[in-house]
């Protein structure tokens, strides 16, 4: 079954994944850029107040510390990983240390070091990876593939030209390229030879003829030199005979066929030539560097920052796999790896560290008719209240992601946002903009009072907020619900000629209820993709519609 993993790489495949079981890995870690990377929605530009929210998927800034030596330790002493580092890695890890010192690219490749240890032990023999990198570390990081993979295992480090050009660039060129490491885990791999379309220039000048069907041809020679020639492939055809150190490419009986095809051009010399069609060549053998695929094409975006093409993935996994066969992908982001490998029918094995992830993955995967519990399943994430309480305790940010999600709402930013963790946009055609808008507050901690329901209420009013959502660990107290009662309720209206809709301004909602279904919570019927800007046009209403 195609599985999605909440948690860290290193625990998953380490308990979760068997040896030689991968046929290939595509990851794209975070880089060594020394930022921090948010995903980001911006709806306020369709008019919603207040509605632009940053949520932080993961920090690319690495730090020397406690944790960063003890992996170092751990990796040099072969205990954190299930196979035992070999002296190469060793040695290379201790000559880093050495050179870097304790900075944070010396955290970087200790994190990174023990994964790649534990992708080479569950891919198979015939298994390639295909490492997505950046060139502030990619020459550190092919150390790493050399001392694990071994340099006679090193395929291409392929060039992928993401961009045209950055304005913003002082004092250096623009960086408009990434880095992907393809390495093979033996001297036999699977392997598809891929083609990239022909440029423009090329096919102007080769493939310059226009049929009636306007289909656009070359007419290439029929002749070859006379010292590749085959008996029966000297003769005179239609009255034309090659040249005396020439012969036909073909024999007689071949060229009839090919003239009967309408695929042999009679010139006026009488010198047959072949057509050869534009849209039947397969195009140019992919070189290592790749100008023909840019950033995600804005019918793809997701809103995630790293996000990267479908046509990008596609080309690797088509080249390093066939169906039926398993890909990898370890920190796999917003989801790109995992959804072209179900495209193509490949079988899939995704993990991320943030709940988030998880969360746009699967409603990337719902929209495709690609179903949880049937089509794939999710692992490590909260399945009944101990399980969420144990997420609340360990990572309360990812806790407050996933129970906000659950209500299918936006998260929003995790510092500044006045104890809102999500939002709900919803159809109102009687307000200004014509979108609604309700927030949700996430408790995950065990001292609540009816305090936080009058916070809620204040920050809805002061945010032009219509309703606002408590969803608290443990049971609410009377006098929580007391106050959400006296909050009253609001009405909300689709079209003009529609009856109006009541909801409570105010409603509470435990962790445990949650994953009741349905859950026990009044929600807008309008309710707008978490994932996309407002449009009310897409979620099937057309302007004329709401104006009546």
């Amino acid at each position: 079954m195609n599985t999605l993993y909440y948690g860290d790489n290193l625990d998953i495949m380490k308990n979760h994944i068997q040896d030689e079981s991968v046929d290939l890995i595509y990851l794209d870690p975070p880089f060594q850029s020394g930022r921090n990377y948010n995903i980001i929605f911006r709806p306020e530009k369709d008019g919603i107040k207040g509605a632009t929210s940053q949520i932080e998927t993961f920090e690319d800034t690495w730090v020397w510390g406690i944790k960063a030596e003890e992996e170092y330790s751990e990796l040099i002493m072969g205990t954190l990983t299930k196979t035992h580092p070999p002296q190469k890695l060793i040695d290379l890890m201790k000559a880093m240390r050495s050179y870097l010192d304790a900075c944070p690219l010396m955290a970087y490749l200790c994190m990174m070091a023990p994964r790649l240890l534990e992708m080479k032990r569950v891919l198979k023999p015939t298994g390639s990876i295909y490492l997505h990198c950046d060139p502030i570390a990619s020459h550190y990081l092919k150390l790493l593939m050399d001392a694990v993979f071994g340099t006679s295992n090193f395929r291409n480090e392929i060039v992928w030209k993401r961009t045209d050009s950055k304005g913003n660039v002082q004092k250096k060129f623009g960086w408009i390229h990434d880095v992907i490491l393809f390495y093979s885990k033996t001297n036999d791999w699977t392997w598809n030879q891929q083609f990239a379309d022909y440029d423009e220039e090329y096919t102007d000048a080769f493939y310059s003829h226009v049929d009636e069907n306007g289909r656009r041809y070359q007419a290439t020679d029929l002749t070859a030199p006379m010292s590749r020639a085959s008996k029966g492939q000297v003769y005179s055809w239609k009255g034309y005979t090659p040249p005396a150190s020439r012969c036909f490419v073909y024999n007689k009986e071949k060229m009839e066929q090919l003239d009967k095809e309408g695929r042999i051009l009679h010139t006026k010399s009488g010198n047959p030539r072949y057509i050869r069609y534009l849209d039947e060549m397969e195009g140019n053998k992919c070189p290592d560097i790749w100008t023909d695929i840019k950033i995600a094409p804005k019918e793809e975006r997701l809103g995630y920052p790293t996000q990267k093409p479908e046509a990008l993935l596609e080309r690797i996994i088509k080249a390093g796999s066939n169906e039926g066969d398993v890909i990898l992908d370890p920190f796999c982001g917003c989801g790109t790896a995992v959804a072209v490998a179900e495209r193509l029918n490949r079988k899939w094995i995704g993990v991320d560290i943030t709940y988030l992830s998880i969360d746009v993955i699967k409603k990337r995967f719902e929209k495709n008719k690609i179903m949880e519990d049937k089509d794939f399943v999710v692992k490590g994430t909260p399945k009944d209240l101990h399980s969420a309480t144990k997420l609340a305790e360990k990572a309360p940010f990812q806790f407050e992601m996933w129970a906000v999600s659950q209500l299918n709402a936006t998260p929003t930013v995790k510092t500044g946002d006045k104890g809102v963790d999500g939002v709900i946009n919803f159809i109102d055609v009687n307000r200004k903009d014509m979108v609604g808008r309700g927030i949700i507050s996430v408790k995950g901690g065990k001292s609540i009072n009816p305090g936080m329901v009058r916070d809620l209420k204040g920050t809805a009013e002061s945010q032009g907020a219509d309703f606002g959502i408590l969803i608290t660990l443990v049971n609410p107290t009377s006098g929580m619900i007391e106050e959400a009662a006296k909050a009253g309720k609001f009405e909300y209206q689709v079209t003009k000629m529609s009856n109006a809709f009541t909801m409570p301004r105010i409603q509470i909602i435990t962790a445990e209820q949650l994953f009741a279904s349905p859950i026990p919570v009044y929600l807008p019927n309008t309710a707008i993709d978490p994932f996309r800007k407002p449009d009310i046009k897409k979620n099937g209403y057309t302007q004329s519609e709401i104006e009546m």
